[in-house]
């Protein structure tokens, strides 16, 4: 697996890359509080399928640039993966693949230029139009606490405190049966600066209107904000800590025909890395032209 960079949108986004460069493109993109190590497990298999499997550290996320214009709404997350796919000289056939925030970004990607993309995999946060009414019962709020918390200057200081204990406990939270320490030596050299801290949790803020919301990714936002009109595979662990799995009930009723749910029975939110060989399997099939 090599590590490269690619002018996107203003700024340097780095990212993992395996597989036959002129395989249809497969991007994989990452969420909270993660990294692009996140797809080890799925990267292999895409290359051995023939994809030209990339993974790029999200915007702020090191060792890709924190973006000048401190813009982190999810219509720019969108917008960099259309500008990944023309970066990297993908054709009509890429795939696009997103965990967490990185399923918002597939959403949206996806929606903005439905020419670039022939199937989409999302993994943990459904389609806002399904789990709307959901994030406002007790228990998801309950679950969501965090959420609030990063709305406050406080958590700036408060997240990388005791060398990120705060960030391992929500993995924990969020996938109890899981171990994160491989994955949190990542997430710290990630964060490891203050300014990476702020643009991580620059996502959150922006979910309330904190930080620009630029018109050029007006479209790009709609798209995120919407269902994807390819292929939908959606997949759920039931014991996500996160995002509960009731969240998901309406999924499979609201994506586009072609589509499929996979509910992933005792895995987390991290059920990729959780479940590894069937999530895999899950997503190997489902992308089989």
């Amino acid at each position: 697996m090599s590590t490269r960079t690619v002018p996107v949108n203003g700024l340097e986004l780095a990212y993992q890359e395996m597989g036959p460069p002129d395989g249809p493109l497969a991007l994989c993109l990452h969420g909270f509080p993660d990294t692009a190590s996140t797809w080890r497990h799925l990267m292999p298999q895409l290359a051995d399928a023939g994809y030209h499997a990339v993974a790029p550290f999200l915007r702020g996320y090191a060792p890709s640039a924190v973006p000048t214009d401190g813009c982190y709404q999810t219509g720019a997350l969108a917008a960099d993966a259309v500008g990944l796919h023309q970066a990297l000289g993908g054709t009509p056939d890429a795939v696009v693949i997103g965990h967490d925030w990185g399923a918002f970004a597939a959403y949206g990607a996806a929606g903005v230029a439905p020419g670039r993309w022939r199937r989409v995999v999302a993994l943990s946060v459904p389609p806002l139009p399904v789990g709307a009414s959901g994030f406002f019962t007790f228990d998801q709020l309950r679950r969501s606490f965090y959420v609030f918390f990063f709305q406050s200057p406080l958590a700036d200081a408060v997240v990388a405190t005791d060398d990120f204990a705060f960030i391992e406990q929500l993995w924990r939270l969020w996938s109890p049966a899981y171990d994160p320490a491989a994955d949190m030596a990542g997430v710290r050299r990630s964060l490891a600066e203050e300014d990476r801290v702020r643009a991580a949790l620059g996502y959150y803020r922006a979910m309330f209107g904190a930080g620009p919301r630029l018109p050029e990714h007006d479209a790009a936002q709609q798209a995120a904000d919407g269902i994807p009109p390819q292929p939908t595979l959606y997949l759920h662990g039931t014991d996500d800590g996160c995002m509960g799995v009731e969240l998901a009930a309406g999924v499979a009723d609201a994506l586009a025909p072609g589509s499929r749910v996979h509910v992933v029975e005792g895995a987390g939110h991290f059920l990729h890395l959780e479940r590894p060989a069937e999530v895999n399997a899950a997503i190997l099939d489902f992308l089989r032209p």
